[in-house]
């Protein structure tokens, strides 16, 4: 008993899951690096921080032109990221991000209902593969926060982007 007033009592239940937890998010992070290094350098870009961890992937990969259908190559790019999400709790966020071109004809009247489109695009693979759909939000941003310039095309084809989110100690 004395042992554990010294050391400040046994560990809880919550620190124990917390640490837990932890250790998950870091082993997420670098099989994300990996994946990165491995397959997709010139597909994704990764972005840490202490309460998130962000995965950009280019709607080249991603979608065709004004389409909100995720291209094959996409799920192929998608499925090794959707696996290891599988093995956290974390709640999951899916930004869709376009260009300022205006759109002219085809199912979407503007670039806002494009994203939005895209992100639940995202969503739908996500929970069709087993993610809890109470751990997925969206949200659809339109070309209003653009990453580069959109005066060019290198610029643009930045801005089109779908951005994931492993949302951190939840």
């Amino acid at each position: 008993m004395k042992i554990q007033q010294t050391f400040g009592g046994i560990l809880s239940k919550e620190y124990i899951e917390k640490k837990t937890l932890e250790k998950k998010e870091e082993n997420f992070e670098t099989k994300l690096k990996e994946m990165q290094q491995e397959k997709l350098q010139n597909l994704m870009e990764l972005e840490m921080s202490e309460k998130r961890v962000k995965l950009i992937l280019k709607e080249a990969v991603l979608f065709d032109s004004g389409s909100a259908v995720l291209k094959e190559e996409a799920k192929k790019v998608l499925l090794p990221v959707v696996d290891e999400l599988k093995k956290l709790p974390n709640e999951i966020m899916i930004e869709g991000h376009t260009d300022n071109v205006p759109i002219k004809g085809g199912r979407y009247s503007n670039n806002f209902e494009l994203s939005m489109a895209r992100a639940y695009s995202v969503i739908e693979f996500m929970q069709s593969h087993n993610i809890d759909p109470k751990r997925l939000s969206g949200i659809g941003y339109g070309e209003h926060r653009p990453i580069a310039e959109n005066t060019t095309a290198e610029g643009r084809a930045k801005n089109r982007r779908i951005e994931i989110s492993l949302l951190k100690g939840q």
